[in-house]
């Protein structure tokens, strides 16, 4: 784009006026530092962002226990694993106590899993250990297998190399527009230089002449709109919390039709919280501060938690405990804990015991999985059936279900088997990743926009189903797993990606998958994500918007857009912003195609008659393209969003810039200038002005259908009166009056007139060729009231 800006630089400072070489190379210079600076604010972002997420390793080397870099972990190390760490390789699990981890960057799955040591000749997920997850609870010695790319956290990595970022829609039909106008300038200046010389005999100006209409021509305007309007557009964002990575993905953002998104840390905060209890014999409810069984409930669970736990589900244990005290089991009395009996494959629940200073015997609690605590409480019967229901009722509304019971036990000595205790069912209780702010609002805000939301998870069905449900996307009831998406080829799954909004079990293959089946069926797609697993989907799609505050490397590196507050809000206003950028791009190119047919007109059309002076030389041309510029690159871009842009469909994914409509709106605001100017021309002559002197009031009607072209262009929906009183553009003031002052020192000036070729104008010459100018746009005006465009 900006080849052709410094083509046309290079034409006016070695063939025509050089100040006007010298202007365009400056400005050349600005869009280059305003481009540099915003690329290098980015990725200095970005490289903040990485050296948040270096953690170090403990390893276990020649028998001593040290701390090292996790970029120094090398194959047949021994990995110490405590609760908070983050796993910085692939490897199997040699020894572990109670281990849990978060496995959610590389699957999706927001509850932690419980890890183990298998069997030696069976070695599985749940005996191994990810680079890149994060340890919940417990504690693991693991052998070192794979480091850097050979893990499964660097094998995704490795695969975004192979997804080549293309270019948007609007890049492709710009690089068209100018390759075809940029050539037809070439071709007509050479028929313009040979027609002057043929019929006026004067080679030399008509050499000129044709440098003028090739520079009439030349649209160094197209390159200086897509690249200021973008590069100005991604700082603005970025003053709203998204940082933009590649800048022409910004005008992607206004077209997007569909946006595929991930559950945890997406939709939903990452975060589990207790949102519903059920005490023994009661339906399952919201917390009542107030219920003495509901207090019990989260004290004997909080004595089932370690003091210190990064586990999800302990934190909110924890949180859920906070509000109340106990005088019988009050967590910040001195205790010791005598024995923990670590979840495991035998029993999928925890059980501590402790003896509290002063009181004689243990207490002794136990959380986990339902069914492991009714057993543990030996549960039959009806008892047992109305829990079981209570958690499928739970369970259908996407919450996890836990339960949790007590026991006393009067002897010193602890039995080995948890079994032993005589357990009391406490109740039941029911977490939630609760969904983050303005999720929902975001959501149907995308909708009415157009928008079709997505979601792509590794979690349960149900819970996905729940979620989503809960969020507003549009088809809750139909969801595909993962394993329904590998039994399709790529044809089928473009046909079922268009009627499904939730795909759940799914693998970082599928989300790729899906993001490609969308694209062939003509979408254009946004993929949110802040996970590992997200890193492929996220290159691919046309949109890739990774979390930039809890998001890893991988997926910030992989993405076009990164938001620097985890907010999907922060979509929906980058929608109607890269509306907002596509619109005023479309205004702007208007502008430059009515500007330059008159400019055109009045270079070329003398250039028949002999007995016609030439109006416009390169001067003056160049001085026309100097308002034209900062009208594009200053006044469009400074243009405020249409309220209702959001209330409209997004443009298709092969829409034109210029449809037929918009080019014939265009072309006819052109030649009604065009007409205005000619007329103003043929009226100098036939009162008998002389050549300099229709030089100077041909030039004033171009000025005066220039500034009218730049009001009736804000909007093509309100009258010139009713934009300026409902939309703000503080850019435009300041144009108008510089052009007016310097308008009025060229006429009034004898040294400047004389220098740009102009001859003195009377007040009845002004009047007469702003009317001409002013009443040959009124048409427009008229449309706009009567419908016909908007």
């Amino acid at each position: 784009m900006l080849a052709l800006l410094l083509v046309a630089a290079v034409v006016n400072f070695f063939l025509a006026e050089p100040i006007d070489g010298f202007i365009i190379f400056s400005f050349v210079a600005i869009v280059i530092g305003i481009s540099i600076t915003q690329s290098v604010r980015a990725e200095n972002a970005v490289m903040a962002l990485r050296d948040l997420t270096a953690p170090p390793a403990t390893v276990v080397r020649s028998g001593r226990t040290t701390r090292i870099p996790s970029t120094d972990v090398v194959v047949g190390d021994l990995l110490l694993l405590n609760e908070g760490d983050r796993v910085a390789a692939d490897g199997t699990i040699v020894e572990s106590i109670g281990l849990t981890v978060d496995e959610s960057v590389l699957t999706g799955e927001s509850l932690p899993i419980e890890k183990s040591l298998g069997p030696s000749e069976r070695i599985d997920d749940r005996s191994l250990v990810f680079s890149g997850t994060l340890v919940g609870r417990g504690r693991a010695v693991v052998h070192v297998d794979q480091i850097g790319t050979a893990t499964r956290l660097g094998r995704i990595g490795a695969s975004i190399e192979s997804i080549e970022a293309s270019k948007t829609p609007l890049q492709r039909q710009i690089d068209r527009i100018v390759g075809i106008i940029g050539i037809g300038a070439v071709l007509v200046a050479i028929c313009a230089t040979t027609l002057h010389g043929w019929l006026r005999d004067d080679w030399l100006e008509g050499t000129l002449s044709g440098i003028a209409v090739g520079m009439s021509m030349l649209p160094e305007e197209f390159p200086v709109v897509f690249t200021i309007f973008l590069t100005v557009g991604a700082w603005r964002m970025s003053r709203h919390q998204v940082l933009t990575r590649r800048t022409p993905v910004i005008e992607s953002l206004g077209a997007m039709s569909v946006v595929c998104v991930d559950k945890t840390g997406t939709l939903t905060m990452n975060h589990l919280t207790v949102v519903e209890v059920a005490p023994t014999g009661s339906p399952l409810g919201s917390i009542d501060r107030n219920d003495a069984s509901h207090r019990r409930l989260a004290l004997v669970g909080r004595l089932a938690c370690p003091e210190v736990s990064h586990d999800p589900v302990d934190r909110a244990f924890v949180e859920f405990s906070d509000h109340w005290t106990s005088d019988d089991h009050d967590v910040s009395a001195r205790r010791q804990l005598i024995r923990e009996y670590p979840l495991g494959d035998h029993l999928m629940a925890v059980v501590d015991v402790w003896k509290f200073d002063g009181r004689s015997g243990h207490v002794v609690v136990a959380k986990g999985a339902p069914e492991a605590i009714g057993s543990l409480t030996r549960l039959t019967g009806s008892d047992r059936g109305r829990m079981e229901a209570t958690v499928a009722h739970g369970a259908s509304r996407g919450l996890k279900m836990l339960a949790v019971a007590q026991a006393r036990w009067s002897d010193d000595d602890v039995p080995d088997d948890p079994t032993s205790f005589d357990f009391e069912f406490i109740g039941l209780v029911g977490l939630k990743d609760p969904l983050r702010p303005g999720v929902v609002d975001a959501v149907h805000q995308l909708r009415s926009a157009g928008i079709r939301t997505v979601m792509i998870t590794g979690d349960h069905p149900v819970t996905a189903t729940a979620i989503a449900q809960e969020v507003g996307i549009a088809r809750p009831d139909r969801c595909l797993l993962g394993d329904d998406l590998d039994d399709l080829n790529d044809e089928q799954l473009i046909a079922v990606a268009d009627g499904v909004d939730v795909f759940a079990r799914t693998r970082p293959g599928h989300k790729l998958r899906l993001v490609r089946a969308l694209q062939t069926g003509g979408a254009v797609v946004g993929m949110t994500g802040d996970g590992v697993n997200d890193a492929p989907a996220l290159k691919a799609a046309d949109i890739g918007i990774a979390m930039g505050g809890r998001g890893t490397d991988v997926a910030r590196e992989a993405a076009s857009i990164v938001l620097t507050d985890d907010s999907l809000p922060s979509i929906v206003d980058g929608v109607r912003r890269g509306r907002g950028i596509y619109d005023n791009i479309r205004k702007a190119f208007a502008y430059v195609v009515a500007m330059h047919a008159p400019i055109i007109g009045m270079t070329a059309i003398p250039l028949f008659i002999s007995d016609w002076p030439l109006v416009l030389l390169p001067i003056q041309i160049g001085f026309l393209e100097l308002i034209i510029d900062p009208a594009c690159s200053v006044v469009f871009e400074a243009e405020s969003v249409d309220p209702e842009v959001m209330n409209r469909p997004p443009r298709a994914a092969r829409q034109t810039l210029f449809g037929r409509r918009e080019l014939t709106t265009a072309v006819l605001q052109g030649l009604s200038a065009l007409a205005s100017s000619l007329i103003v021309y043929l009226w100098a002559i036939e009162t008998d002005h002389g050549d300099a002197t229709i030089r100077s009031i041909v030039f004033l009607s171009l000025v005066t259908s220039n500034v009218g072209l730049i009001l009736i262009n804000r909007s093509w929906r309100l009258g010139i009166f009713r934009t300026f009183r409902q939309r703000r553009n503080p850019a435009l003031p300041w144009l108008v009056v510089a052009v007016v002052a310097i308008s009025v020192l060229i006429f009034v000036l004898e040294p400047v007139r004389t220098t740009l070729d102009f001859g003195p104008i009377t007040i009845g010459d002004a009047a007469v060729a702003m009317t001409t100018a002013i009443l040959g746009l009124a048409w427009f005006e008229i449309a706009k009231v009567t419908g016909r465009v908007g």
